[in-house]
């Protein structure tokens, strides 16, 4: 019979995600609390950097507390009613609000497991931090952007690749432990996929963090393009970016394509795992499909997979499974290899 805190984490992803909340349902019971619990804390972490008209050092405060909290180094609560008062979305402040319950229930975890949610959050904290000083100054104004490959690599890494390796290190542990794997690849692929997903993220969002004076884009690239990062403002010059836009979606299809890989490395007898890591990656490769072709840097035609392509890619996903050859196809490059 669930616990009370179960039930209670169980409500607060309802009411916060669904989409995810679809996806945390068809894992096993054995790792659904760790990686909904992770999840959850990780969307409080992000909504308190997003809400952008609190100032950048009370934001900081927050996240440096609250890291704090989840850590298990600061003893009392931390007070969000500062942040409370500028969120227009009800899941939003919801997760502020109910902070404290899915902090109860990281002390209810056992030890080996809480170590890798705190992990990942200190991971992810780190990145939402380092986003926001990086980008301290970035307005429409005053476009800022990354300097080099290497920073945009250990950004996807600490906002979502180290999601791979907590996954991976959570399911190892508790749902096939004696499977003869390679593990160091595992790890490996894992955190691709989670970089992977990341970079159609950046590479999708483009045009509405520009119009925040963000640009995640390296600047050193950019400039072998003979563009600066605030040219990308005008729609104009996507036929110049267009050959550099291309690379990294290439980029984002090599690391979509090891998660696939690692989709495939998890033993067959895991349906409901391997289900749940192939949804994001379908729906990335999708994603990018569309991307090659879209109008990238008009913010005015935000590119992305509707509900009913969701629904069939779950469906395909579901009906192919028995069949691996079937199976194997539901994922295709639409690029060049990388």
């Amino acid at each position: 019979m669930p616990s009370a805190s179960d039930k209670s984490l169980t409500v607060l992803l309802k009411e916060t995600s669904r989409s995810f909340y679809l996806t945390l349902r068809v894992l096993p019971k054995a790792i659904r609390p760790q990686i909904g619990l992770a999840y959850l804390l990780a969307r409080t972490t992000d909504t308190i950097a997003d809400t952008e008209l609190v100032p950048l050092e009370q934001r900081l405060d927050a996240l440096l507390k609250l890291r704090g909290r989840i850590a298990g180094t600061r003893p009392t609560p931390v007070d969000f009613s500062g942040l409370l008062s500028f969120q227009t979305s009800t899941a939003e402040r919801v997760l502020l609000e109910r902070c404290e319950v899915a902090i109860a229930q990281l002390r209810t975890l056992e030890s080996s497991d809480a170590q890798l949610v705190r992990e990942v959050l200190n991971t992810i904290t780190s990145g939402q931090e380092l986003d926001l000083q990086r980008f301290a100054r970035a307005s429409a104004k005053n476009v800022l952007a990354l300097r080099e490959d290497a920073e945009l690599d250990d950004y996807t890494y600490r906002v979502a690749g180290c999601v791979g390796e907590f996954w991976t290190k959570m399911c190892r542990a508790h749902l096939f432990p004696n499977a003869r794997l390679d593990d160091a690849r595992l790890l490996a692929d894992g955190v691709r996929f989670g970089k992977g997903l990341q970079l159609v993220n950046i590479l999708r969002d483009l045009p509405a963090d520009l119009h925040k004076g963000r640009c995640y884009l390296p600047a050193d690239k950019l400039a072998e393009a003979g563009l600066a990062p605030a040219d990308l403002l005008q729609a104009a010059n996507e036929t110049k970016l267009r050959p550099l836009y291309n690379h990294y979606l290439d980029v984002a299809e090599a690391h979509l394509a090891a998660g696939w890989a690692y989709t495939n490395t998890i033993p067959r007898g895991q349906m409901r795992v391997r289900l749940a890591c192939a949804w994001p990656i379908l729906i990335g490769a999708k994603t990018i499909e569309r991307l090659r072709t879209g109008k990238v840097l008009d913010p005015r035609h935000r590119i992305k997979v509707n509900r009913a392509e969701v629904r069939q890619i779950i469906l395909r996903s579901v009906m192919f499974y028995a069949w691996p050859s079937r199976w194997n196809r539901l994922f295709t490059r639409s690029g060049s290899a990388s």
